[in-house]
């Protein structure tokens, strides 16, 4: 399966992800969690659950049947609208979302591994016009084509003191390819016609620490308290560059590492309340703060455009609330009343900024997961409706998504008696 996801990052013409605003640094970033998560909004750092896996709190890792072995499988889609002025531009993906197992250790202990997208790249841009100069150029062509995403391969152990502190730890190995391709072409042979290009392999090892605390209100009822934090480290890998130029195509080409750069991934702090009322009810709101203003991307070639829009390095947000409720989970005659529903909403502050301003996002979303066969096995699926640039001069990018997650259940270690 990795080898897959990778070679699907280097394919040209394959989109992970489709948006004007993927042509900064490591693209768009993906909404983390699973389609549990997503039908509530985005939420989880202070979620424990016994039934999913969560995977933006290594902690959490840790609420879980003592015998229980876990697995979660999620594919998404999306179908998103592209408005400025009177054009428009319709584009729909859909991909492997996730792939997450998990089992325990020792008492109190437990340990996940799995593979999720981090970021995706998709655009292309195009425009033709008559040229007026004194070099008859004829009409002129142009067009701008960026593919590729960072993929994350994460591996997290987490154990529980006193019965209500979780402390849990991850490695990530993030890795992908980007490549971004420009090219003008001449309908004169009096003009000469060039194409540039950039091919980034990028590589990053970086880890992540989380803590959840539940204080029992009532009986039945809890608060809990979650925060995570991930470490700002280097990026690695190697950038190569190259130009074709006029009639005779005369090529230029130089390769240089990424580790010569001084390149960073952000880092990242992120706390979660939420209120929980056995597995019936969760209320939860998060917070999220990423910094990448010194991740060095501003003005090196294939991280940072070059054309009139000037994008920069900046420090991003997010403000998530959610929730979900399950009617009756051991209800013999309505089978709906067993099915788990949830909804939420998010505000999202990009971590760059275009043309001095954030490229905002506001969304609503829904989930339900449907039981299946026995124990906590479920079918989840989330829809998430929402707009994105909200400045009166950006593009308008108003989107539908959905997610499908298979999440899979089953008891191990366990020996049965005969008389």
């Amino acid at each position: 399966m990795l080898s897959c996801v990778f070679a699907k990052a280097q394919t040209d013409g394959t989109y992970s992800g489709f948006s004007p605003y993927s042509v900064y640094g490591v693209g768009n970033l993906h909404t983390p969690g699973t389609a549990w998560n997503r039908g509530m909004g985005g939420v989880g750092l202070a979620a424990r659950n016994h039934r999913f896996i969560n995977i933006m709190n290594p902690a959490s890792v840790t609420a879980r049947d003592t015998l229980s072995f876990m697995a979660d499988f999620g594919m998404n889609g999306r179908i998103s609208l592209f408005s400025e002025g009177d054009k428009r531009a319709l584009n729909t993906t859909f991909n492997i979302d996730d792939f997450v197992i998990s089992f325990p250790m020792w008492n109190h202990t437990a340990f996940m591994v799995g593979i999720n997208p981090m970021s995706d790249i998709g655009y292309k841009i195009a425009y033709s016009e008559l040229q007026e100069s004194n070099i008859p150029t004829g009409r002129q062509s142009f067009s701008s084509v960026g593919n590729g995403g960072v993929y994350q391969v994460f591996a997290a152990a987490a154990g529980t003191l006193w019965n209500r502190l979780s402390i849990g730890a991850q490695v990530n190995y993030c890795f992908g390819n980007i490549n971004k391709r420009a090219t003008m072409n001449y309908e004169s042979d009096a003009a000469r016609s060039w194409q540039t290009g950039d091919s980034l392999q990028v590589n990053n090892v970086t880890a992540k620490i989380g803590l959840q605390y539940e204080q029992p209100i009532a009986r039945g009822s809890s608060l809990i308290l979650g925060a995570t934090y991930k470490l700002s480290t280097p990026i690695a890998g190697y950038h190569t560059h190259y130009e074709v130029k006029g009639i005779d195509k005369t090529t230029g080409r130089y390769q240089e590492l990424l580790k010569d750069k001084n390149l960073m991934m952000g880092d990242e702090i992120g706390v979660g309340l939420s209120y929980k009322k056995g597995d019936d009810l969760l209320i939860e709101f998060d917070y999220t703060r990423t910094d990448w203003s010194r991740s060095g991307f501003d003005g090196m070639a294939g991280f940072s455009n070059r054309g009139d829009v000037t994008f920069a390095s900046a420090v991003g947000q997010s403000f998530r609330l959610g929730a979900e409720i399950t009617p009756n989970r051991n209800d013999i005659r309505y089978f709906l009343k067993r099915c788990t529903y949830r909804a939420g909403a998010y505000y999202d502050s990009s971590y760059y900024t275009v043309d001095g301003a954030h490229v905002d996002a506001v969304g609503i979303t829904l989930g339900m997961t449907i039981p299946v066969f026995r124990w906590y096995n479920g079918l989840s699926i989330g829809l998430d409706f929402g707009r994105r640039g909200l400045q009166t001069s950006q593009v308008k990018e108003t989107y539908f998504g959905f997610n499908v997650g298979m999440n899979i259940f089953d008891i191990w270690f366990k020996k049965p008696h005969y008389e």
